[in-house]
């Protein structure tokens, strides 16, 4: 399976849409969203998507109760709050934004996932930690690195890319 993944979009439409473009070329199977989407007006975009999208939220996202009612107006997104735990065809992810160091470390250290995705700190890093492949895709937005960046999972092989936009 190929999971696409993205965080820290920031309400940057042009990289939403480059990376829903992107995403859409590589037929992912499912995507997965890191959180700091920031504004509601970006859910339509991310709606573009051919694949089921899950999501979670950041710490820099604002009015969650309207981001909820807008990911609500789509059947194949999908926005679980601080953290989501994804069965993806026997893979076991863990999805979270990463602001919370403490936890984001604990849940690394544990190895109860295979893969472990988060965002926060916009800077892309593919790695394995024990048992546990850990991804941060980096900064959608491009905004504090220059680099705007997804990333794209392939279960089977258990490994992920950093592609830039």
């Amino acid at each position: 399976m190929r999971i696409g993944i993205l965080s820290d979009t920031h309400d940057h439409i042009a990289m939403v849409d480059a990376a829903v473009g992107r995403l859409n070329r590589e037929g992912v199977d499912l995507v997965l969203h890191a959180g700091d989407y920031i504004s509601p007006f970006v859910i339509p975009r991310l709606a573009n998507l051919r694949s089921p999208m899950i999501g979670v939220f950041g710490n820099n996202d604002g009015d969650r109760h309207l981001l909820a009612a807008r990911f609500a107006e789509y059947e194949h997104l999908s926005l679980r709050g601080a953290f989501a735990a994804v069965n993806a065809e026997e893979t076991m992810i863990g999805l979270l934004h990463g602001d919370d160091r403490e936890l984001l470390q604990a849940l690394i250290a544990r190895e109860a996932f295979d893969v472990l995705v988060h965002g926060h700190t916009h800077q892309a890093r593919v790695g394995d930690t024990g048992k546990t492949l850990v991804v941060n895709p980096g900064e959608t937005c491009g905004y504090l690195t220059g680099r705007p960046t997804i990333a794209v999972l392939d279960t089977v092989a258990r490994d992920a890319e950093v592609l830039s936009l």
